[in-house]
């Protein structure tokens, strides 16, 4: 060991090491901010940063046998999800995304409750909301990569909602397209955004970033009846830090590497049991039947899109998004000074638990989707309809054939879009069912030029005879023969 001293003290001096070590052992952070309950609410900047050198190694991975063109886009990765040590760097590159994008959105959420936003701190929250948005941003460039069909008709999707933007609409959609329709000008556009000018757009806001938090100080657990004031808050600060401060390093540091090294932990056992995201189905431009679903983190906004008011679609896909960004970006703005406690701040905590309800429940519908039907729905086995011949034998297969059962349930078997017709006949009579089911009601379309009398009858026949009490013993009676096979 002794012949690498002499190296280690010579790429020390050349390298200018001590200013970095400086850097680290003299930089101090206030009180509660390195010890305590209230220091584990800090580690939250550093994982997110640790996430995106995952990222950058995975990627730099990836890149060795990825092919972004549209002939060789998904065989290549098909190729990598095939060999163990492909799928490992695929799945950890997906799950390090939503890492980061997972601990970037609670780091802002610790940021607005305490209200580190405020003087002098401006910069670093108005920088850090242009680092989420090209987050998420190289996040949903990701997605095409896959050059799968759920990949390339999202970004169709996505094209359609930046073209209803007033004036420039035709411009963004191409600019988004690459031109008038998907193909492998838009695979090269989203590489190259996705592989280059993305994370060099992070590179410079993480140094951006870091040079403020290093010049403002990290700022110190909030308290109530202690209200910032720009005249005398960088003198308190400075004599705060400094007769009660601690040294960054290890005080500061060693909590954030314990999170993070957690965060990593997590990644890797996610990429080992559950394994990679897609590819999907070859991308097939010609197939319109399709639906499209964004990634987990952009699925809340899928699920706003379909449970909107009719006739506020520009104000759900254009204007909301704009003004919620420059709300959050004016935000340091105009409340730069007074109260940081959340204590004090009520409406703050009433504003992220609400964000958080409301994502949270988003999230949930668009996994659920119940309005998309359910076309792998299977008809209702003889044992459950209680016939095997007749008109309610004829009007089950009916419902099923004519589409009926994509969208209803009947007896626990269908989709959710509509409402539950099991004991529908307890609800209204034989005679409103035919009429409601041939004019249409609400989002069902008319079925009299899709249904003869006779199947009209038999469908009606089928929806009144069954009885959910009846239903369950049978379908009891059927689960026990099979697990007795």
């Amino acid at each position: 060991m002794r012949i690498f001293r002499p190296i280690g003290r010579w790429l020390y001096d050349r390298l200018q090491l001590s200013a970095v070590v400086d850097l680290l052992t003299k930089h101090k952070v206030p009180p509660g901010a390195e010890s305590g309950r209230s220091a584990w609410m800090y580690v939250f900047g550093f994982s997110v940063l640790v996430s995106f050198l995952v990222q950058i190694a995975t990627g730099a991975a990836l890149l060795s046998k990825y092919i972004p063109s549209p002939q060789s886009a998904h065989e290549s990765l098909e190729y990598l999800t095939g060999t163990s040590l492909g799928a490992f760097v695929r799945a950890a590159h997906y799950y390090g995304a939503s890492a980061m994008i997972l601990l970037a959105f609670l780091h802002m959420g610790r940021v607005f409750l305490t209200g580190s936003y405020k003087f002098p701190r401006e910069m670093s929250w108005m920088s850090g909301v242009v680092l989420l948005v090209v987050v998420m941003a190289m996040a949903f460039t990701g997605q095409l990569l896959r050059w799968d069909e759920n990949g390339i008709w999202t970004v169709v999707v996505a094209s359609k909602f930046v073209g209803r933007t007033p004036l420039i609409g035709r411009e963004l959609s191409e600019l988004v397209l690459a031109g008038q329709t998907i193909g492998g000008t838009t695979l090269s556009r989203f590489f190259s955004l996705h592989v280059f000018i993305f994370p060099a757009l992070i590179l410079a806001g993480v140094g951006l970033h870091l040079f403020l938090v290093y010049r403002n100080g990290v700022s110190e657990p909030p308290e109530a009846g202690r209200p910032v004031d720009p005249r005398t808050y960088r003198a308190w600060y400075a004599e705060l830090t400094e007769k009660h401060g601690r040294p960054y390093f290890p005080w500061g540091l060693w909590r954030e590497f314990v999170f993070a090294a957690g965060v990593v932990g997590l990644i890797v056992v996610l990429a080992l049991v559950v394994g990679p995201k897609g590819p999907g189905a070859p991308p097939d431009p010609t197939e319109l039947a399709t639906d499209p679903r964004p990634d987990w983190y952009l699925r809340w906004y899928y699920a706003l899109i379909f449970i909107k008011p009719r006739g506020l679609e520009e104000v759900v896909m254009v204007y909301a998004p704009i003004l919620v960004l420059l709300a959050m970006i004016g935000l340091p703005l105009v409340a730069s000074r007074g109260e940081r406690s959340p204590a004090r701040r009520p409406w703050a905590v009433l504003l992220v638990g609400s964000v958080v309800i409301g994502f949270v429940s988003l999230l949930v519908l668009g996994y659920r989707a119940p309005w998309v039907p359910r076309v792998d729905t299977q008809p209702l086995p003889p044992s459950l309809v209680g016939a095997t011949e007749g008109p309610v034998h004829l009007g089950a297969a009916l419902f099923h054939a004519k589409g009926c059962q994509y969208c209803h349930q009947v007896l626990g078997r269908g989709g959710i879009y509509g409402p539950d017709l099991t004991n529908l006949a307890k609800r209204i009579s034989p005679e409103e069912i035919t009429v409601r089911t041939l004019i249409g009601v609400r989002d069902m379309p008319a079925y009299r030029d899709k249904l003869t009398a006779e199947e009209m009858s038999d469908i009606v026949a089928f929806l009144t005879a069954i009885d959910s009490r009846r239903a369950a013993g049978a379908e009891g009676r059927l689960e026990l023969q099979e697990s007795s096979r």
